[in-house]
Protein backbone atom coordinates (compact mmCIF):
# COMPACT_ATOMS: atom_id res chain seq x y z
CA UNK A 1 0.00 0.00 0.00
CA UNK A 2 2.87 2.42 0.59
CA UNK A 3 3.91 2.01 -3.22
CA UNK A 4 0.66 2.78 -4.22
CA UNK A 5 0.27 5.89 -1.47
CA UNK A 6 4.29 7.06 -3.06
CA UNK A 7 3.34 6.66 -6.52
CA UNK A 8 -0.27 8.32 -6.51
CA UNK A 9 1.71 11.29 -4.55
CA UNK A 10 4.02 11.00 -7.19
CA UNK A 11 1.67 11.73 -10.01
CA UNK A 12 -0.59 13.90 -8.18
CA UNK A 13 2.50 16.23 -8.52
CA UNK A 14 2.93 15.85 -11.86
CA UNK A 15 -0.95 16.59 -12.57
CA UNK A 16 -0.64 19.41 -10.62
CA UNK A 17 2.34 20.59 -12.81
CA UNK A 18 0.15 20.02 -15.60
CA UNK A 19 -2.66 22.26 -14.31
CA UNK A 20 -0.29 24.77 -13.48
CA UNK A 21 1.74 24.87 -16.30
CA UNK A 22 2.30 27.39 -19.73
CA UNK A 23 0.25 24.77 -21.97
CA UNK A 24 -2.91 25.41 -23.07
CA UNK A 25 -3.16 28.89 -22.10
CA UNK A 26 -6.89 30.21 -22.46
CA UNK A 27 -7.23 34.04 -22.89
CA UNK A 28 -8.02 35.60 -20.19
CA UNK A 29 -11.74 35.96 -20.80
CA UNK A 30 -12.99 33.44 -18.21
CA UNK A 31 -14.30 35.01 -15.05
CA UNK A 32 -14.81 33.29 -11.54
CA UNK A 33 -18.81 33.73 -12.34
CA UNK A 34 -18.47 31.70 -15.33
CA UNK A 35 -16.29 28.81 -14.10
CA UNK A 36 -17.61 25.78 -13.09
CA UNK A 37 -15.83 24.40 -9.95
CA UNK A 38 -17.13 21.22 -8.43
CA UNK A 39 -15.37 18.63 -6.48
CA UNK A 40 -15.95 14.98 -6.85
CA UNK A 41 -15.92 12.71 -4.00
CA UNK A 42 -15.33 8.63 -5.28
CA UNK A 43 -15.24 5.76 -3.14
CA UNK A 44 -13.09 2.59 -5.07
CA UNK A 45 -13.44 -0.47 -4.02
CA UNK A 46 -10.62 -1.55 -2.74
CA UNK A 47 -9.63 -4.45 -5.16
CA UNK A 48 -10.20 -2.01 -7.89
CA UNK A 49 -7.62 1.00 -6.25
CA UNK A 50 -4.50 0.05 -8.71
CA UNK A 51 -6.36 0.16 -11.64
CA UNK A 52 -8.39 2.67 -11.23
CA UNK A 53 -5.56 4.93 -10.12
CA UNK A 54 -4.13 3.94 -13.41
CA UNK A 55 -7.38 5.15 -15.67
CA UNK A 56 -7.90 7.90 -13.89
CA UNK A 57 -3.88 9.53 -13.70
CA UNK A 58 -4.17 8.64 -17.91
CA UNK A 59 -8.22 11.05 -17.76
CA UNK A 60 -7.04 13.90 -15.76
CA UNK A 61 -3.65 14.25 -17.63
CA UNK A 62 -5.57 14.02 -20.56
CA UNK A 63 -8.47 16.39 -20.03
CA UNK A 64 -6.04 19.25 -18.97
CA UNK A 65 -3.90 18.50 -22.04
CA UNK A 66 -5.96 18.19 -24.94
CA UNK A 67 -9.35 20.65 -23.49
CA UNK A 68 -8.70 24.36 -23.40
CA UNK A 69 -11.74 24.80 -20.80
CA UNK A 70 -10.06 22.19 -18.46
CA UNK A 71 -8.55 24.41 -15.82
CA UNK A 72 -7.96 21.24 -13.57
CA UNK A 73 -8.40 17.72 -12.82
CA UNK A 74 -6.55 17.03 -9.57
CA UNK A 75 -7.22 13.85 -8.15
CA UNK A 76 -5.73 12.73 -4.52
CA UNK A 77 -6.87 10.78 -1.69
CA UNK A 78 -7.53 10.69 1.78
CA UNK A 79 -4.23 9.74 3.62
CA UNK A 80 -6.17 7.31 6.22
CA UNK A 81 -8.06 6.06 3.62
CA UNK A 82 -6.78 5.46 0.08
CA UNK A 83 -10.19 4.74 -1.39
CA UNK A 84 -11.54 7.82 -0.86
CA UNK A 85 -10.96 9.75 -4.35
CA UNK A 86 -11.49 13.48 -4.05
CA UNK A 87 -10.99 15.47 -7.78
CA UNK A 88 -11.17 18.63 -7.59
CA UNK A 89 -12.34 19.84 -11.30
CA UNK A 90 -11.89 23.54 -12.31
CA UNK A 91 -13.43 24.25 -16.15
CA UNK A 92 -13.63 28.05 -18.19
CA UNK A 93 -17.59 27.62 -18.09
CA UNK A 94 -20.24 24.84 -18.45
CA UNK A 95 -19.60 24.26 -22.00
CA UNK A 96 -16.68 23.54 -21.73
CA UNK A 97 -17.99 21.13 -18.67
CA UNK A 98 -20.08 19.57 -21.27
CA UNK A 99 -17.56 19.23 -24.19
CA UNK A 100 -15.28 17.86 -21.36
CA UNK A 101 -18.01 15.22 -21.27
CA UNK A 102 -18.19 13.89 -24.61
CA UNK A 103 -14.20 13.52 -25.28
CA UNK A 104 -12.98 10.13 -25.67
CA UNK A 105 -10.99 9.67 -22.57
CA UNK A 106 -13.88 10.72 -20.43
CA UNK A 107 -15.64 8.37 -22.41
CA UNK A 108 -13.04 5.81 -21.55
CA UNK A 109 -12.72 6.27 -18.35
CA UNK A 110 -16.22 6.58 -17.22
CA UNK A 111 -16.79 3.17 -19.14
CA UNK A 112 -13.70 1.44 -17.93
CA UNK A 113 -13.98 2.31 -13.98
CA UNK A 114 -18.46 1.69 -13.44
CA UNK A 115 -18.28 -1.23 -12.00
CA UNK A 116 -14.73 0.34 -9.43
CA UNK A 117 -16.62 2.96 -7.89
CA UNK A 118 -18.64 2.40 -4.96
CA UNK A 119 -20.25 6.06 -4.55
CA UNK A 120 -19.80 8.69 -6.41
CA UNK A 121 -21.29 12.41 -4.93
CA UNK A 122 -20.60 15.88 -6.89
CA UNK A 123 -20.81 19.09 -4.92
CA UNK A 124 -20.50 22.47 -6.73
CA UNK A 125 -18.31 24.78 -5.30
CA UNK A 126 -18.06 28.52 -5.22
CA UNK A 127 -14.38 30.61 -5.45
CA UNK A 128 -14.07 32.49 -2.29
CA UNK A 129 -10.68 34.09 -4.09
CA UNK A 130 -11.34 33.93 -7.85
CA UNK A 131 -8.55 36.96 -8.22
CA UNK A 132 -5.63 34.36 -7.15
CA UNK A 133 -7.09 31.75 -8.99
CA UNK A 134 -5.13 33.22 -12.00
CA UNK A 135 -1.79 33.16 -9.99
CA UNK A 136 -2.54 29.61 -9.37
CA UNK A 137 -3.61 27.80 -12.87
CA UNK A 138 -1.60 29.82 -15.18
CA UNK A 139 -4.33 28.25 -17.74
CA UNK A 140 -6.27 31.18 -16.64
CA UNK A 141 -3.47 34.12 -17.77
Amino acid sequence: MKFIKSTFTILALIFLTYSCGVQNKMQNTTTADEMLIRISEIKIEEQYLEAYIKILKYEAEASVRLEPGVISIYPMFQKENPTEIRILEIYADNEAYKAHLETPHFKEYKSSTLNMVESLKLIDMEAIDAETMSKIFKKLE
